[in-house]
């Protein structure tokens, strides 16, 4: 279950089939390197060599393998790493609450204690967008660049319309509630309501990604990710606390507005969020297409963050692009790296 600000809680299950598969996956089916983070251990992935390092946070209900595709690519270039935010995947529970602000802090404890170096290419999706950015904001002076992967806009969204979001946030933390209560108490996991009529129910541990089993991962990691959203309770307290927080994490971005000055930012919008086709009724893909424009215009926004921004857009992704255009996240990311040598 992934979330756009203001605009509509979208379940995928479907695949578009333009991406390739996530080959050699097997890396994310157990832990990597646990690194001490002062009040947790956070689960790091690390690979290739070089400057600046890329460092990937992935969205809401989602953790490293979500890069399993583009993090490969991107080492081939400089050293990449993906990592799992305290809670979830093989990382441990971290203290309460779980803020954009605690979560950036405890990421750049792991780095330094892990000796990454920086500077830093922070790339993150959705919700991961709001942690790169807070990151920025407490450490420019080792921050490279920035890649937002269709991230999350709630911060440059009218007051209005964040406080329509602050209820939608609260009616998704009580179905997480329940589902938690369910795992402690050993009963089965029940089934979410539907986004829409079009939508299959799906039990709790599915909601994660962007629906479990995801196509594009092998079966061991698909078992792997269903063993801990069916065994981990820590991992239901990191998202019921991160959306929680949300609207915290809004606030903290919109008081610590700050420029990248020159440093290259690269909005990355996706443009088919409802994975229309030329089968979709004219009239249902003429609103769609009015949600796309919102969506563009509302991302557009962050082009005032340095002078050197660009957005670029997906035309043919949903909300994951890592997913389903990877390569336009490789290439974004790519174009930074080159332009630093």
């Amino acid at each position: 279950m992934k979330r756009l600000s203001g605009f509509f809680c979208l379940l995928v299950f479907a695949v578009t089939g333009l991406a390739p598969a996530a080959t050699g996956d097997a890396r994310y089916t157990h832990p990597g390197r646990l690194v001490n983070a002062g009040s947790t251990t956070l689960n790091f992935n690390c690979m290739g060599s070089g400057s600046p390092t890329v460092v990937f946070d992935a969205g809401w209900e989602d953790w490293s393998p979500a890069w399993a595709i583009v993090q490969p690519a991107v080492a081939r270039h400089t050293r990449a790493c993906s990592y799992d935010r305290a809670g979830a995947g093989f990382s441990s529970a971290g203290p309460m609450p779980r803020t954009s602000v605690a979560i950036a802090s405890e990421l750049h404890a792991a780095l330094h204690a892990a000796h990454v170096p920086g500077p830093y290419l922070l790339v993150g999706h959705s919700f991961g967008s709001y942690n790169m950015r807070t990151f920025a904001d407490l450490y420019m002076p080792e921050v490279y660049g920035l890649v937002l992967v269709d991230g999350e806009f709630g911060d440059v969204l009218p007051a209005a319309k964040r406080a329509a979001n602050d209820r939608d946030y609260a009616s998704a933390v009580a179905e997480l509630q329940r589902c938690r209560a369910a795992l402690v108490s050993g009963r089965p996991l029940p089934l979410l309501p539907r986004a829409s009529r079009s939508s299959a129910p799906m039990r709790c541990n599915q909601q994660f990604f962007r629906g479990l089993p995801e196509r594009l991962f092998s079966p061991k990691l698909n078992t792997a990710l269903l063993t801990i959203t069916l065994t981990k309770a820590a991992l239901y307290d990191e998202v019921i606390s991160e959306m929680e927080q949300m609207p915290a994490d809004e606030r903290y971005l919109i008081a610590h507005l700050r420029s990248f000055g020159n440093r290259p930012v690269r909005i990355l919008t996706a443009q088919n969020h409802f994975y229309d086709t030329a089968k979709t009724p004219p009239a249902l893909h003429r609103r769609h297409l009015s949600v796309e424009r919102q969506i563009a215009r509302a991302q557009a926004r962050w082009l005032t963050l340095s002078t050197n921004a660009k957005q670029i857009f997906a035309y043919k992704s949903g909300h994951y692009i890592e997913l389903d255009q990877p390569q336009i996240v490789i290439d974004a990311i790519v174009e930074e790296i080159e332009a630093s040598r």
